[in-house]
Parts: C-alpha cells; structure tokens; sequence
C-alpha cells in the first residue's frame, strides 16, 4: 500500500497544530537557527510541542536546517541536531552535506529544495549520501518525475501549491550579489519580485517597469493524481513565513481533494497519517494570498507562468468595473458574490498597475448583480467607458472572520473493551494506529437494582474535547453488575490519558533498497561542482571528495567569482513569455539581443538563453 503525505508549513506551533488539525500528514518548522527563511525561527521547546501533538494522529514533524554552514558553525548545527532528536523531531531538511558525515543521532535527513534536483543522477547522489527522502526541483515535467522515481527507490516529494523562486531553488545568487543577503543563507531579498526595464542591445525599451522576474503562485490541484501515478508520494506546501488562516485553508483544500483520490483507489493509496477531519468551512485556494495560479512546467513550457504587472496578492475574479465617478464605483458581480465592508479590493489600470482599495458601503441597484461601492480614502481612479476593469478581491472580511474561529477538528477511533476482572473491571482501549492500554477499576462486583448498560454507555461515550471518537464499545459481563458512574469518568479519563502519552514507533525508512552503484562519469557530467555546489565548509568539500567529485569552487558567499557572474538560472524565459521564442516564432524580432534588465536603483544585468534546454540566464555585467 503506497503511503501519501500532505506536508503543510508552520510559521510557528500554533499554525503547525492547525495544519495537522486541517488535515496535513506531516509538517516543516524552522528551528531557532540555520533554517532557509531565517525570519520564521522557533524554539526547540517550541517544537517538541508540536512534535507531541502531531504524533497523537500519527503525523510528522520536520524540522528546517536547510542553510548552507560554515566551518565555524558545524559543532553548533550538530549540537542543536542533538536537541531536536530529543524534542522527537522525525527529520530534519537539510542543504549542506556536511550533516551527511557529521555524528549525530539516528534522525532521518530529507534533501531541501535548495539541494537543486533536477535530474536521475543528482538524486542517485543525495540516495547514496543518506538521505531518506527527497524534494524534487519545482521546474520538473511530469516525464522527469517519471525518470527520477525509475532511478531511486527513495520517497519523493513535490511542491503542489504557494509562491515559485523564479532561480532554481539553490542557485539563486542575485540576493548575495546585490544586497549581501544570500538565499542560501535564509535571506532572499526577493530580487525577483522588483520591478526591471527591458532594453534590447541598441537601447530600445521593450518593457518598461514591469515584473519581469516575478512568478505568479503554483496551484497543482488538478494534477494530484497523474503526480502520484508519476511517482510522488508527498505532495508539499509551500508557505513557512504564511499566516494561520493561509495555512488552515490550503491545507484543508489539499487534503479533500487527496482524500478524493484515496477514496476512489482505497487498494492502493491511504494517508500516512490517520484521524478523521471535520472542516467547519468549505476551502477555497483563490481566496488566500495568490498571484494568480500557474501549474508551472508539469505538463511542459505554456506561457503566462509570470505576473508582469504586479508581485502583490490579486485574489479571486469576482466581476467587472463598469464605471467609476469620485470614490464610487459600480461593479457587476459574478453570480453568487456579494461584497462586504472591509473588503479588499483590486484591479489592473489601464498601464497594468495594480490598484487597490478597501470598500467602505456597498449598496445593491436595481440591476440584478450590480452593486455601488464606495471606498476609504482621497485617491482618484481613471476609468474609460469604452472599457471594463477586471474586478479582483484580495481580502475577504467575512472569510477571514471565519478562519479566526475553530473551523476543523480531527478525531481517531477508539475501540473500547469492558470487562470483569478478579479485582474488579478492566477498561481497555485501541485506537486506530493499534496502540492500546488499559485501566482496572477497583470494586466489588455488585449486583445492580437497575439495568446498568445505558448508564455505562453514556458515561464512557463523554470523551469531550479530546483527540478521539468512540467507535465501539464492548461490555463483556456475566451479570449486570454495578460500576459507580464517577469509578467509569475517572477510567475512562484515565485510558484516554495513557493513550495519549504512548509514544508512537513511527515507520522506519532504513529498509529501504540498497541504492544502486553510482555512475560516477554520468553524475559528474550532469551536476555542477563549482559554485554552484554550494560548498561552504571544509567537511562538506571532504564529502563529497568521498563519494568520488573533486568540486572546483567555494560558494558563492565564501568567494565569490571574478568578473562577470552568473546569478540566477532560470526556466522561466522572458523571451519566451514575450512571444519572441526563436523555436517557435520564425520571424525576425525587431530587437537585437543580447536583452539587458535594469533595476530602479541603476543596477544592469544581461540575459541569456540556452535554447536546446529552455532555459535563461541572469548574468551581472561587470
């Protein structure tokens, strides 16, 4: 039976506890150091919380150390390994492969985004490193999938659904480049969301202004199933600095639809976790933070996987702007929406700005699905009635008031036993992962006045606000005796308790097949071993040396490259996303390459294009 996880981000154990809450078989928190967003730190304390929590339904928790480390930070990243092991941390993500040789405990280490997986021979490496799971590169097709899962035997995990890194995650040096910040390090600035001018070789403007770099959101939802036929087995969410409504949402849409397709091929598939879910709301993707959806490259090259006009949340379509005068706009609604007070509200001018607002009144007309809304603040909106204005909401006020209050639960079955017993009764419990335990209730075995079975019942079926939901109760007596009705409270408090405390075995990994002899010569041949590699420290360089690859270069944050530099590497083609693709349009472009960007504060930076793999690149022109 394959096992399927939805791995959800925790800003912090009170998100964390809602994602498992809404549905998520394992989630991702940073700890206090060394984690890819540095902002979202949480104390080992912290973590081990959560770490109880989630073992209650059989989920997991993994924990962020996924920065490259320097040499004077190892014995530091090691110690705090230590620490996270005790706190019952199930795995740790992990970048620099000096972790690979260090002396920690027996903690499973699963491969970070930033580890740059592209291709069969660089998962083949991670597998013979140790690593016991892998995340795979968010640019890959399907066929690719396909490819990597026919060369390892590890589990492999993908990304589904939040913001896209326009650089392959692991090479994107544009942060430490221009601001001393390195994405490697857990400080992206966000190059990639600021706003450039396209100029061609001759000076001409090809777009001025706009976004070039900026992704709309990955949205995967409607492909779960041919990614699971493809080989993915955990299907993660991106989101670790989201705020707890995001994640309650998201996380709930995932899991319903997973749950669909579990159903539907219930002799093949079931959740990694257990526990039944209850959603006190019906999720909607489109109404949490978006740039608009793409699923980004899965089913190959489209256009539209980039948002010129604006890096900002745009939201869910609900209508048309047809007409503004002062602060009052009237808007034709798609049937079924309605606007409150409070909304946010947003749509593009007629430049391709985004604008936005925050709706004050909303009054309906006599017009069916036409609303007048009015807005908070003195700016001035032009319109021209020749055209309509798509109509966006960002910020629902009665959806968000909704995911502020207690909208999941997520209950495990417990089979309940009664039974004499020579010093009383026993009251025994199994939950649904077989862990079990139980209670003796000391007193005579006294014959009752009135039948005891309801009272019985009734008594152990109040389990109140706990993790579990009686499934069944079994009442094995010879007479119908009589148990007081707190002796039945204070066991089944008690049983419940116990179960609780069980600390759960979780599945080992370590039996996985022996990996298959590396082709050195093929891995050489398709890993990059100079900056690229991301070698910060003389015990990652010695790894690899072990494994057979002598790397040419230190990180780029240690040294960087002389003269002109490489700083981002891309899927994403502007050219292609322009229209100006040489392999599709043969007709000759009125612009003469090479394309150069330029940045608001003067910054220039040549661009590239590797045709025969589809790719750019962002290069500095010093």
């Amino acid at each position: 039976m394959k096992k399927i996880e939805l791995l959800a981000p925790a800003k912090n154990l009170q998100v964390g506890i809602e994602a498992i809450k809404h549905g998520a078989d394992a989630v991702y928190i940073g700890g206090p150091n060394f984690g890819a967003r540095a902002s979202a730190g949480n104390s080992v304390n912290e973590i081990a919380q959560l770490c109880s929590f989630a073992h209650l339904y059989g989920a997991r928790v993994y924990v962020t150390l996924n920065t490259i480390l320097y040499d004077n930070e190892l014995e530091e990243a090691r110690n705090l390994i230590y620490q996270l092991y005790e706190a019952q941390v199930d795995a740790l993500i992990v970048q620099d492969l000096a972790i690979c040789s260090m002396q920690i405990p027996p903690i499973e280490i699963h491969a970070s985004t930033q580890l740059d997986i592209t291709t069969p021979e660089k998962a083949q490496l991670l597998e013979h490193a140790g690593f016991k799971q892998i995340v795979l590169a968010r640019e890959l097709s399907l066929q690719q999938i396909k490819d990597i899962k026919s060369a390892t035997s590890v589990p492999l995990e993908a990304f589904v659904h939040g913001a896209l890194c326009v650089s392959y995650s692991g090479r994107c040096y544009a942060s430490e480049y221009c601001f001393s910040r390195s994405a490697n390090r857990g400080q992206c600035a966000q190059f990639c969301r600021l706003p450039f001018t396209l100029k061609d070789a001759n000076g001409h403007i090809i777009r001025k202004d706009k976004h070039l770099l900026s992704l709309r959101d990955m949205n995967r939802s409607m492909s779960l199933e041919e990614m699971i036929d493809a080989g993915i087995t955990s299907f993660k969410i991106e989101g670790r600095l989201k705020d707890c409504s995001y994640v309650k949402n998201v996380t709930a849409y995932y899991s319903t639809l997973l749950n669909q397709i579990i159903q539907r091929r219930n002799d093949e598939l079931q959740r990694s976790s257990s526990g039944k879910v209850q959603l006190q709301f019906t999720p909607q993707l489109d109404k949490s933070f978006n740039r608009g959806f793409t699923e980004y490259f899965l089913h190959g090259k489209r256009r539209n996987e980039a948002n010129f006009d604006t890096p900002k949340s745009i939201g869910e379509h609900i209508g048309k702007i047809t007409r503004i005068t002062g602060n009052r706009i009237e808007v034709i609604l798609e049937s079924g929406i309605t606007i409150n007070a409070g909304d946010g509200l947003c749509f593009c001018d007629y430049q391709g700005t985004l604008q936005g607002f925050r709706a004050n009144t909303v009054t309906h007309t006599d017009k069916k699905n036409k609303f007048i809304v009015t807005y908070f603040g003195k700016q001035a909106f032009t319109f021209s009635p020749n055209h309509t204005l798509e109509l966006f909401r960002n910020f629902d006020t009665s959806f968000e008031k909704l995911l502020e209050k207690e909208t999941a639960t997520r209950k495990l079955l417990l089979h309940i036993t009664l039974k004499e017993s020579a010093d009383g009764f026993v009251l025994s419990g199994r939950d649904e992962l077989d862990r079990t335990t139980s209670v003796t209730i000391y007193c005579e075995h006294q014959p009752s006045k009135t039948p005891q079975r309801e009272n019985i019942l009734r008594q152990l079926l109040k389990v109140g606000d706990t993790p579990y939901q009686i499934a069944d109760i079994d009442i094995h007596f010879t007479a119908d005796w009589f148990i007081p009705s707190s002796a039945l409270t204070n066991a089944r408090r008690s049983l419940i308790h116990q179960l609780e405390a069980c600390r759960l075995t979780q599945e080992a990994t370590s039996s996985l097949p022996t990996p298959r002899p590396l082709d050195t010569d093929a891995i050489q041949s398709k890993i990059h071993f100079d900056y690229r590699a991301n070698i910060a420290n003389k015990k990652a360089h010695a790894f690899y040396t072990t494994l057979g690859f002598s790397p040419q270069q230190p990180a780029f944050e240690v040294a960087p490259p002389k003269g002109r530099k490489a700083i981002m590497f891309c899927k994403h083609c502007i050219r292609y996303e322009l229209g100006m693709c040489k392999k599709l349009n043969k007709q000759s472009s009125p612009y003469t390459e090479p394309f150069t960007l330029h940045s608001a504060d003067g910054r220039k930076f040549e661009l590239s294009f590797n045709c025969k793999d589809c790719e750019m690149t962002v290069w500095t022109t010093e």
